[in-house]
């Protein structure tokens, strides 16, 4: 390797022999010649493995026990090298949100807020007259009366923005709206009311549920999966308030329509053609991603009108065994990146739990031998960074809990 990297010329004219690690993969990469740059490295990578998304490279670094190192410089890399890739995050973010606007149609983006909820901007005449009587409240604690047309319109607004978040959002949260509007336009007070917005909650609920109806006539599925209630022609069905479909907690995109041009039975033949090339021993990893995306919506469906057990699931959609897809398809629901998540909440919790499992190791007995050795590994490193520490959290954990299988580290199924 030394000779190689003596000088530009003999660098470029050394043949490599690359292991190229991806999230659920590894596959075996030779090179004629070093490459002049790690940028021409990565469009040698995208070309061959067919790769379309950007991403950094890290290899392992013999000088460092085989620690992931950046890999800055192309000289730097072994003629025979582990190589891993690291997709970049702004690029999965953005790449994932926007196939999903342009194929799967969500209806929303983000959740509901968890601060002080955004009163957003009226029409000009009513920020107007809601200026005036904010200005005249201060000086005279006068509430201001407002003409049906700019309640309506008020109304109309904050139900509009408030179904930008969630379309059943629940008594709590649009009580939050409603103080939020008249903490922000104290003039909307109502007197002799406990909370001073109690009324505006209630035509809140109501807007909500206006809404939900007028979206439900349109084709919403959101809503519409919860059509066929009790009525007059149909006394024989459910009250129209059990088992009402609606999102949970971090649920952000629930149901969303299927994509433009598309239906069930078209989308069933794409399903179909990602279960084959999921079998392929060289799976075009690129394709099935793009599928996936374009069938999120039918998953949606299958998950909420037919609540087919996990393993029936994993069946019908074999591509989310893949511990890349499993991460995507989090995202597409939650609009959030789960390693991101896990590790920033790890993180926080890392500096406790190396001392819980010190402590812990201190003591005698097997759980407490186990943990020394784990924790020897640790302090005989050379490098003790953050991946480090969680390595070693990460594989104390279910000792210290006393998981004999240590299933929890490997996926469910």
């Amino acid at each position: 390797m030394e000779a190689c990297k003596s000088t530009s010329a003999s660098a470029e004219s050394c043949a490599m022999i690359l292991r190229v690690v991806e999230a659920d993969r590894a596959r075996k990469v030779k090179l004629s010649a070093r490459p002049a740059s790690v940028s021409a490295l990565i469009q040698i990578l995208k070309d061959q493995l067919q790769l379309d998304l950007e991403f950094s490279l890290q290899y392992e670094d013999p000088d460092f026990n085989n620690q992931l190192t950046s890999l800055d410089d192309i000289n730097e890399l072994p003629q025979k090298a582990v190589v891993h890739i690291l997709p970049m995050e702004s690029d999965g973010s953005t790449s994932s949100t926007e196939i999903l606007s342009d194929v799967s149609n969500p209806e929303r983006a983000k959740m509901w807020p968890r601060g002080d909820f955004p009163i957003p901007q009226f029409s000009y005449d009513v920020e107007l007259r809601l200026r005036q009587g904010n200005d005249e409240f201060e000086k005279s604690g006068k509430g201001l009366k407002l003409t049906r047309d700019q309640k309506h319109d008020i109304l109309e607004k904050l139900g509009s923005t408030m179904y930008d978040f969630k379309a059943y959002p629940d008594d709590k949260q649009i009580g939050k709206v409603a103080e939020a509007l008249v903490t922000k336009h104290p003039c909307l007070k109502e007197p002799g009311s406990d909370t001073g917005w109690n009324g505006w909650k209630i035509s809140l609920k109501f807007k909500m549920g206006n809404l939900r109806n007028k979206m439900r006539k349109i084709g919403c599925l959101e809503v519409a999966v919860n059509a066929g209630k009790r009525s007059q022609s149909r006394p024989e069905n459910e009250p129209s308030h059990s088992k009402i479909k609606k999102p949970r907690r971090s649920e952000v995109n629930y149901l969303p329509n299927f994509p433009q041009g598309e239906d069930e039975a078209s989308l069933e033949t794409v399903r179909q053609e990602i279960a084959v090339e999921v079998q392929k021993t060289e799976k075009n990893t690129s394709l099935i991603h793009k599928n996936m995306e374009k069938t999120f919506a039918l998953r949606r469906q299958n998950i909420v009108r037919g609540s087919p057990s996990v393993n029936e699931f994993l069946n019908l959609w074999p591509a989310l065994r893949v511990t890349s897809e499993l991460f995507a398809e989090y995202q597409r629901v939650t609009n959030e990146n789960l390693p991101n998540k896990f590790y920033a909440q790890l993180d926080c919790l890392l500096p406790r739990l190396m001392t819980i499992l010190r402590q812990k190791a201190s003591k005698t007995g097997k759980t407490a031998d186990t943990l020394a050795n784990l924790l020897k590994v640790h302090d005989e490193q050379e490098l003790h960074d953050v991946n480090s520490r969680r390595t070693t959290v990460i594989r104390g954990l279910p000792v210290l809990l006393r998981d004999k299988d240590l299933g929890f580290l490997g996926p469910p199924w």
